[in-house]
């Protein structure tokens, strides 16, 4: 794999644990998965909000394409792509 997009195929579905509050955004491929780092507070969406954008911008995809599956109120999270 080189790239994250390599992970994402139409109606791929791909867990991701996130944490918030980071000092840096960004998607790291780590040995466990991979890992979204927002700079956003958990509260009223806001870091699932971030981490759509982030998630998006980084596949060169719309955020419209991309479905928060499980995980609205937990660290892991399932994206998958529409």
């Amino acid at each position: 794999m080189d790239t994250i997009a390599d992970l994402f195929a139409s109606g791929a579905e791909v867990d991701l644990r996130v944490t918030p509050k980071a000092s840096r955004n960004a998607i790291v491929l780590a040995e466990d998965g991979l890992r979204a780092y927002v700079t956003t507070v958990p509260e009223d969406g806001k870091a699932n909000a971030a981490v759509t954008k982030l998630l998006a911008k980084s596949l060169g995809v719309a955020k419209s394409r991309l479905t928060l599956v499980r995980g609205q109120t937990s660290r892991q999270k399932v994206f998958r792509l529409d």
